[in-house]
């Protein structure tokens, strides 16, 4: 199992998307906005599902990855979060999905996995109002795995990357596969997947899946 870790430089974890890529030179080593907005349907929806892909990281079966989110994350560094398995916060961090408020929508796979998490109505109200939800209320509605004091916030994720290192890689990654499908499923369908993976797991460990 490997674990990757995402961290912002400095105050905050990620200011979202620089407007300067609505610009006609756009920013460096990313296409224009008004580029895409000029090209055919086909190029752009290839370009925003590249985007979808590299903020993708919870489907990703052999990694854990951990968000260690400070100060503000907005819009893509929001969703950059919500792409993560794990996501130690804070104290002073603020989530804002900035996007509607800018003519446009969440398309970096927020919105599936914020509905996830604290469930339609509550999704909506933070998506379509633009308003910051901190920390503590983060914490509160399951979008926080955890909230540690800012000063902390490097040791908490060392601690965490740490404590999952230390579980056998397969094992992790099974029960990874597991939590991700188990929205998918019924309960009858949950618990066959988890006596299929039970097994694999006793003949690894018994020396006879070779």
């Amino acid at each position: 199992m490997r674990v990757v870790v995402l961290r912002g430089a400095g105050r905050a974890f990620s200011a979202g998307l620089d407007r300067a890529m609505f610009s006609a030179d756009g920013v460096d080593g990313a296409p224009s906005m008004l580029a895409l907005a000029g090209g055919s349907a086909e190029h752009a929806t290839a370009q925003i599902a590249k985007w979808q892909r590299a903020f993708d990281w919870r489907s990703r079966p052999a990694v854990v990855s951990i968000a260690a989110v400070q100060g503000h994350a907005i819009g893509a560094g929001f969703q950059l979060a919500l792409g993560a398995d794990i996501r130690l916060v804070a104290d002073d961090a603020q989530f804002t999905m900035a996007e509607p408020t800018l003519g446009l929508v969440p398309d970096l796979g927020g919105t599936k996995r914020l509905v996830d998490l604290v469930g339609y109505s509550r999704a909506t109200e933070i998506c379509l109002t633009g308003r910051r939800v901190g920390a503590a209320e983060a914490l509160d509605i399951g979008l926080a795995s955890r909230v540690v004091p800012a000063a902390e916030l490097d040791a908490a994720t060392e601690q965490t990357v740490a404590a999952l290192l230390a579980v056998n890689r397969d094992a992790a990654a099974e029960t990874k596969a597991l939590l991700l499908a188990a929205a998918g499923r019924g309960q009858p369908d949950q618990e066959a997947a988890e006596r299929d993976a039970q097994y694999r797991r006793l003949r690894a460990l018994t020396g006879l899946d070779d």
